[in-house]
């Protein structure tokens, strides 16, 4: 089963837990489980049916552009990061 790893903003809405066993073959059906699991932790992954540009998607250590349609194996670990701003 992949593991989807939950940023510290939004463990209040997974009881606390940072590490969450899930199944799914993609990021939406991932989000689906976390959403059986964790109700209402959806509408903070997502906006108008994608992930939301303040949240990135990293699988494996690598971010991915692939969004909700993105592959997920057995065995991967899929982090939801909330996007960082600044500069100037």
């Amino acid at each position: 089963m992949p593991t989807a790893i939950i940023p510290a903003l939004l463990r209040k809405f997974t009881d606390g837990h940072e590490r969450v066993s899930v199944s799914g073959s993609t990021v939406r059906e991932v989000i689906e489980d976390l959403e059986r699991k964790f109700p209402g932790l959806a509408e903070h992954l997502l906006e108008a049916g994608d992930v939301k540009p303040s949240i990135a998607i990293s699988i494996d250590g690598e971010v991915v552009p692939g969004g909700i349609l993105e592959p997920v194996s057995a065995d991967s670990e899929v982090y939801f990061l909330p996007a960082i701003g600044g500069g100037s």
